[in-house]
């Protein structure tokens, strides 16, 4: 009997401290899934009377339970070796290497891309003395989830709906990439592997190629799939190339008036290491390099992986201009440039044109 009631006392005590731990100990962030995470809601007459209290307390609830990614460990070793689930949170792993499912082909989405980029070409490019190239990046299931049995998307459609609707010049890079040139525990492409892909660039657009003089290393991180997965990934290594103009580069942020690096050191540690790249996303940035080889300048349209090309492109480029249209809409362009006698390069991954939805 005793020994029945320490138990009970202990378990009481377990889900009481559970519990005052889940209402006091909140987290804002999680630095493994990076996102956001549920807080507590306010307790008041107005919450509780429209519902929204319960239903904020339960997101809240599983978002702040104690050792939150213990348990998000345990059940995917679970699937994963137990059930022999294929994929865990759509995230599958071969080799170490972790990707992530995206399929199928999402129709409206693509057609939403290329409205966008064709209101672009017919606003400020169509007349104008610029050249307008176009790319895509593929993301890694092109490499990986036929030849593993996993579903993706009809690739072969995608470029041929885009090579039948843009009124620009194609620069293919699929062959230019394998599994390889991306990073183990993240969906971005791996900077220390690219300059096949910018060599293809600067020829397409004419001007003379980036000379790469030495590869540094920054140190190991682990990518976005390495927490979403709730898996025990080897982290990667975050290795990138010094250009022969590096020191003559400057990069002005121009949504906050700043300068930032090229790449800064100071991002590894952060909730997005892939920040290490031109600080991380922004509206628009410009890249100037007065010692580059060519006296051109290049405008690119691009999301995440534009932050890891650009500066290789800018050996090769006086003057990039770098237009994230998930930060900015194309509608305020003319704001901030004046298009004439630039080469102009919308850089956009598969994955975004598949969900097109965040580009304005």
């Amino acid at each position: 009997m005793k020994k029945h009631v320490i138990t009970l006392v202990l378990l009481g005590a377990m889900l009481l401290g559970g519990g005052i731990f889940m209402v006091t100990g909140s987290k804002e962030l999680s630095l493994t899934e990076r996102r956001t995470l549920a807080q507590w809601p306010k307790l008041t007459w107005q919450n509780i009377s429209t519902g929204k209290f319960m239903s904020s307390a339960e997101d809240a609830a599983a978002d702040q339970f104690p050792m939150r990614d213990t348990f998000r460990s345990m059940k995917a070793y679970y699937l994963r070796y137990g059930q022999h689930q294929l994929d865990n949170n759509g995230i599958y792993v071969t080799d170490g290497n972790a990707a992530k499912l995206e399929y199928p082909l999402q129709d409206a989405s693509i057609k939403h891309a290329i409205s966008l980029m064709d209101k672009i070409y017919k606003r400020y490019l169509l007349g104008k003395p610029v050249k307008c190239y176009y790319s895509v990046v593929p993301d890694k299931n092109y490499y990986l989830a036929a030849q593993l049995g996993y579903p993706s998307m009809d690739y072969e459609a995608l470029l041929a709906t885009l090579d039948s609707s843009l009124r620009m010049t194609y620069i293919d890079l699929f062959g230019q990439l394998d599994e390889n040139s991306y990073y183990n525990t993240d969906p971005h492409w791996n900077q220390e592997t690219l300059l096949p892909v910018a060599n293809a660039l600067t020829q397409a657009m004419g001007v003379p190629a980036p000379e790469v003089i030495q590869t540094l290393d920054a140190g190991e991180f682990s990518g976005a799939y390495a927490g979403q997965s709730a898996l025990p990934l080897k982290e990667d290594r975050l290795r990138y190339l010094e250009i022969a103009s590096q020191d003559s580069c400057s990069v002005l942020d121009v949504a906050n008036n700043t300068q930032i690096p090229l790449y800064n050191l100071d991002k590894v540690g952060s909730r997005d290491p892939y920040d290490f790249f031109l600080n991380g996303a922004s509206p628009i940035q410009i890249i100037t390099n007065p010692k580059a080889k060519s006296n051109r300048e290049l405008v690119i349209f691009r999301d995440s992986f534009g932050s890891s090309i650009s500066p290789l492109l800018a050996d090769s480029y006086a003057k990039i201009t770098l237009v994230d249209l998930r930060y900015t809409y194309s509608d305020v362009l003319s704001n901030y440039i004046s298009f004439t006698n630039q080469d102009v390069l919308f850089l956009y991954s598969t994955t975004i044109l598949n969900n097109s939805q965040t580009l304005h």
